[in-house]
């Protein structure tokens, strides 16, 4: 039996990454969990209009995606809590810069994209920012081979109906090989 829910997105869990800019020329991170991939090298950001963050983005065109493993869910919860207006988060880390130079990046997190601004969405209650991945910089010991080991990176994923932190469970399929046993019918 199916329940009717109304209008609800159920695409949770997301992965939660601390967005860096450089607002008022000083480094601040901000907690995000709306966070989006557009394309193969494009990626978008849900923000709340409010938000600290989103003049700096605006003013540099720039911003960076710092994704932190589920043993640095304290300093990410604290980094969505505390407004950069009030608090400088940039102390908590060793900020790094690549080509861009006005995109912040946390050295400590294990992977850190710098990104290009390249469209804005106005929607009521929020900027929907969309980013043009310039660089990924990736800590070797979170690589196998030439690709991310998501076990070993193991990322905080959020989900929003019990506003909880999530671990990734075990990989159980291979994609575009899993269904081709159908095809053949």
């Amino acid at each position: 039996m199916k329940r009717k829910m109304g209008v609800k997105n159920c695409l949770y869990p997301m992965p939660t990454v601390l967005v860096g800019a450089l607002v008022n020329g000083k480094p601040n991170y901000i907690t995000i969990a709306h966070v989006g991939i557009m394309d193969l090298a494009s990626v978008s950001l849900g923000v709340a209009k409010f938000h600290y963050t989103n003049a700096g983005i605006r003013e540099n065109g720039t911003f960076s995606i710092n994704i932190p493993t589920t043993d640095m869910f304290r300093i990410t919860d604290y980094c969505g809590i505390v407004s950069g207006k009030k608090v400088d988060k940039s102390v908590l880390f060793e900020n790094f810069y690549g080509e861009l130079r006005t995109a912040p990046m946390i050295k400590s997190f294990p992977i850190n994209m710098e990104c290009r601004l390249i469209q804005t969405v106005d929607f009521p209650k929020h900027d929907i920012f969309i980013g043009e991945i310039v660089e990924t910089y990736c800590d070797t010991a979170y690589l196998d081979g030439d690709n991310v080991d998501i076990a070993k990176l193991s990322p905080i994923l959020f989900t929003m109906d019990d506003r909880g932190y999530w671990s990734v469970g075990e990989r159980f399929a291979t994609a575009w090989e899993a269904g081709k046993e159908l095809k053949a019918k």
